[in-house]
This record gives structure tokens, C-alpha cells and sequence, in this order.
């Protein structure tokens, strides 16, 4: 009799297994929200990792969780690494495009619990008054992520993070300080020009 319910779960295992060869070899998530804030209110929010500290879906489930940040403070080559606990997992995200300020893309590695290398784009867009971001996340299926489409969808499993953080970003954007006005151009004639020893910026 156990050598027969043994067989049958073996059976199972296999046919699950098998099945999940079949799922796509790709995936995608996707989910929008129209915010009321102009494009580079809400681009400058997305294009600095440390800002993200306020509205990532996932920022606040492992408040013990490591962060490191490296490269230019904002913006391309601005990168960020965190290994927190098993909500959180452990990886990497660069960005590796920002067009302000309508666009930013990020290279994101998931490292722990399960490998997974997907690339993020944010696309930002006029919507009357304020921006329209879209948030599109994209990858390849590895065979763990095939074998958990057998029994859910990537879109059902991320989704609802993305919406949590884009709701979390509009409340960012829209409650942010506007930037203060350009100064008006001079009418008169211009100064006379002097000069002056160059000075880099200062040193670390």
C-alpha cells in the first residue's frame, strides 16, 4: 500500500514537473496610476534610490534589512544592494537609463531566495494636470519561476506590490515641495565679466 501511494505521488511530481515546462519563457507585470504632480516632480522620486526608502512596496518588510548605495547619488550607474530576511530576499537594482523626465530603466537582481535577472522600466507621461507612470517589470522564466506559474501567475504574485507602491508614490509625489521658480532673466545690460581661480567641487 505505501509503495502504491509512493508511486502515485512520484507520478504527481513528475507530471507537475513536466507541465511546468510548458509555461512561457518569458513574463511581464505592468500596472499604472495617474498622479497629480508634473513628470519631473514624480521622475526625481523614482530617479534617486534613496528616495525610494518612501514609497517601494517593499521598503518597510524587513526594517533591519541591509542597504548599500554606490555610484552617483542619482540617475545613471546609481546603484542599490539589500539582503534582508526571507520577505525580502537579497539583490541588486542599477539604473542603466533616466531620460527626465519622462523615463527611468533599472537592471534588478534578485539574488536570495530564488535568482531571477528582470529589467524595470518606469515610463512617465502628461495626464492633464499630472503624470501617468507605468510601471513594467520583464524577465526571463527560470525553471523555479516556471514551476510556481503552475500553481499562480507572476502578474497575481507582483501585481498587487506594484500597486501598493505606485499608490505610495503618488502620496509622495503629490504632497513634495514644488520646485522653486526659475529666476527671471536680467533686462539690462550684462555686467562685466571677472575672473576667477577655478574650483572643483570639494573633496569627499
Amino acid at each position: 500500500m505505501v509503495r502504491k501511494v509512493l508511486l502515485v505521488v512520484l507520478l504527481l511530481v513528475v507530471a507537475l514537473l513536466g507541465f511546468a515546462t510548458t509555461k512561457p519563457d518569458s513574463f511581464s507585470v505592468e500596472r499604472s496610476i495617474d498622479i497629480a504632480a508634473p513628470p519631473e516632480r514624480v521622475h526625481a522620486q523614482i530617479n534617486d534610490f534613496h528616495a525610494w526608502e518612501a514609497w517601494s512596496p517593499w521598503a518597510k518588510l524587513d526594517t533591519t534589512m541591509a542597504a548599500t548605495y554606490s555610484g552617483p547619488a542619482a540617475g545613471v550607474g546609481a546603484t542599490y544592494e539589500w539582503k534582508g530576511n526571507s520577505s525580502v530576499g537579497a539583490g541588486r537594482m542599477e539604473i542603466t537609463s533616466s531620460t527626465p523626465p519622462t523615463s527611468v530603466a533599472v537592471k534588478l537582481d534578485f539574488l536570495e531566495p530564488i535568482e531571477g535577472h528582470n529589467v524595470t522600466t518606469f515610463t512617465l507621461a502628461p495626464a492633464g494636470n499630472g503624470t501617468n507612470v507605468r510601471w513594467l517589470m520583464e524577465g526571463p522564466a527560470n525553471f523555479m519561476t516556471k514551476l510556481m506559474m503552475t500553481v499562480t501567475s507572476m502578474d497575481r504574485m507582483i501585481g498587487p506590490d506594484f500597486e501598493k507602491g505606485l499608490r505610495q508614490l503618488k502620496a509622495v509625489a503629490e504632497s513634495a515641495p514644488a520646485a522653486p521658480p526659475a529666476p527671471a532673466a536680467a533686462d539690462s545690460a550684462p555686467a562685466a565679466t571677472t575672473t576667477s581661480p577655478v574650483v572643483g567641487p570639494p573633496t569627499p
